[in-house]
């Protein structure tokens, strides 16, 4: 079969069918993925909470692997009991702080470097231990600052003595969907990017409803957009599984989508035998081969620039449920000080001097959204100084919206209402200090969603955030199309739609548009600047009668407004669960 020319794929064997499969058993297995997808490499794991593969055995199953042309690397799951002895960790992760589990881990590792060049790390590479010996080694410390110390020293122990058995070793550590908490179980990718050889990025979404984690769909994208950031040309690819998305093979599909959709050059599939029995193997080849097309004609990914340093903490997913809006995003460790537009949240509050960069970055003429989670935790560092917004700790609630922007003659005035009501914070400001660009509506009075001041010759906008973000997916979609036209600053397009719709664009005019709504929906492309048009990558079809939106102009008594490029909608009608691959054309 032939192979995928922008990325490959990969599946991970764990150990539970490593130990006791025979060779006939892996070599039908084996054939059954090979007349399904073009698989090039198979992780075989040597450890996995009780069970281990010899070394001996590795071999053999290395053997015959690489008899169907495959690469085999080793792989680790980081869950054990040292001698019977349960401790008080979660998943029953290594205590690190244990000379007898960190004999036991230096062990596993020496003798999977003695079988293959690479090693990758599944992501149980944490640690929640809080038995006496961890207690002790903490101190007066806290908890994320001991268990990243902590893991920092290991992981440099590791990574040393798996190259010192195999100097050839590539050692990845992969990182789980989960990366708002990273800081608190030690993991530290800010730090161990430079360890480890290489990393790897978990980007399985689950089911968003009725599992803890609550991740939105759009995160296999986010997330690796934001691993790809943090080091550059070195994270490895996308891992995903059949877990909370067994009952619906189309959200397997879509991980695997937004994975390579957003960078990724190895997607692995988990599990090996899993998949085996899944109608979802043979499903995803037409699959690849789209994606493997699309990418002829696509660019490097992007979208507006979202400030998400290492170790931060707050508004937890907000990225990935703003980008199931249809907002471009970004995520980026460090300052992007050159970026047309940044989103900063409360996440972003959390570096210090953040306000300083803010500052002087609107003045020298950026535009900065700030969500209200960033405005609660720098109320007290200088914000006060840039806008006349006020918290009140009140909330209002509400369905029906007013769009308003200021630098748009009152012809441009919308109203829209929202599919259900919505809690907000009721923010306090000034009239004509700051202007409300997007109010909510309630009785005979109304609070803001949206605001804007001018400040030295750049523009501070704050958005006010529902108290249950998954509220998002109510607002209508007229103020769901500005709050991406102002995110979007800079860029060649933007979507407004309802809510469920992702937009995943590049820099070479190119984008991907996709549903998660369970019908046909329609949709607004908004392309800046003079066009001939949209065609559709894959049929074709060419869109050239788009609507001009209102621009900005003059209001009352003022002198003159702000330029803008002209903008023009193209109403498209997509497929649920459907990727429409576009290019604009100029």
């Amino acid at each position: 079969m032939e192979a995928y020319r922008h990325f490959s794929i990969a599946s991970y064997m764990f150990a539970y069918y490593a130990a006791d499969a025979t060779d006939e058993q892996i070599r039908r297995d084996t054939e059954t993925y090979l007349r399904c997808i073009p698989l090039k490499k198979v992780y075989v794991e040597n450890h996995r909470a009780c069970t281990d593969v010899s070394p001996d055995r590795l071999r053999q199953i290395k053997a015959i692997l690489s008899e169907y042309g495959l690469t085999v690397s080793g792989g680790i799951t980081s869950t054990v009991l040292v001698n019977g002895v349960q401790k008080p960790a979660l998943f029953d992760t290594f205590c690190y702080s244990d000379p007898a589990h960190r004999a036991e881990y230096l062990r596993i590792v020496r003798e999977l470097a003695g079988v293959f060049d690479e090693i990758i790390l599944d992501d149980y590479f944490f640690t929640s231990c809080r038995c006496e010996m961890c207690l002790q080694a903490k101190g007066k410390r806290s908890w994320k600052d001991f268990r990243q110390e902590q893991m920092k020293a290991f992981s440099e122990e590791i990574v040393a003595e798996a190259h010192r058995v195999n100097p050839r070793m590539n050692f990845i550590i992969k990182y789980p969907n989960w990366y708002e908490s990273h800081q608190a179980t030690g993991y530290n990718p800010g730090i161990q990017q430079a360890i480890f050889d290489m990393i790897y990025t978990g980007t399985e979404t689950r089911e968003p409803f009725y599992a803890s984690q609550h991740l939105q769909r759009y995160e296999s994208y986010s997330v690796m957009r934001l691993l790809e950031n943090a080091a550059p040309g070195r994270n490895g690819g996308g891992w995903i599984d059949l877990g909370g998305s067994s009952d619906n093979i189309s959200r397997f599909i879509e991980q695997a989508e937004f994975s390579i959709l957003g960078g990724a050059k190895e997607l692995t599939l988990f599990n090996f035998p899993s998949l085996l029995t899944s109608p979802v193997l043979p499903a995803l080849d037409p699959v690849f081969r789209r994606l493997d097309s699309f990418l002829d004609h696509a660019g490097v990914p992007g979208g507006a620039a979202v400030w998400e340093p290492f170790d931060a903490e707050g508004e937890d997913q907000l990225i990935s449920y703003l980008g199931m809006c249809g907002a471009a995003l970004e995520p980026v460790p460090d300052f992007p000080e050159n970026a047309p537009a940044i989103l900063f949240t409360q996440r972003t509050a959390c570096v210090p001097g953040v306000m300083e960069k803010l500052e002087a970055y609107v003045r020298k003429g950026g535009k900065a959204i700030v969500t209200t989670g960033f405005l609660h935790q720098t109320w007290d560092q200088g914000i006060q100084d840039m806008t006349s917004v006020r918290l009140t700790h009140r909330h209002a609630v509400g369905s029906r919206y007013m769009i308003d922007r200021c630098d748009y003659d009152y012809s441009a005035i919308r109203y829209a209402e929202g599919s259900g009501p919505v809690l907000f914070e009721e923010l306090d400001y000034k009239t004509n200090a700051t202007w409300a660009d997007i109010l909510m509506l309630s009785d005979e009075n109304n609070f803001p969603v949206l605001t804007e001041d001018y400040y030295g010759r750049g523009r501070l906008l704050i958005l006010n955030l529902p108290e249950n973000f998954a509220d998002l997916y109510r607002l209508p979609e007229e103020v769901i199309g500005i709050i991406c036209s102002e995110l979007s600053a800079g860029k060649d397009f933007y979507l407004a739609a309802r809510p469920k719709v992702s937009l995943i664009a590049y820099d070479n005019g190119t984008c991907c548009v996709h549903s998660f709504r369970p019908m046909l929906s329609g949709v607004s492309l908004v392309v800046r600047g003079v066009c001939r048009g949209l065609r559709d990558l894959e049929t074709g079809r060419i869109w050239s009668d788009p609507v001009q939106l209102p621009a900005p102009a003059k209001r009352g008594d003022a002198a003159l407004t702000r330029t803008a490029p002209p903008e023009y909608a193209f109403n498209l009608t997509v497929a649920p669960g459907r990727n429409v691959y576009l290019e604009v054309l100029r």
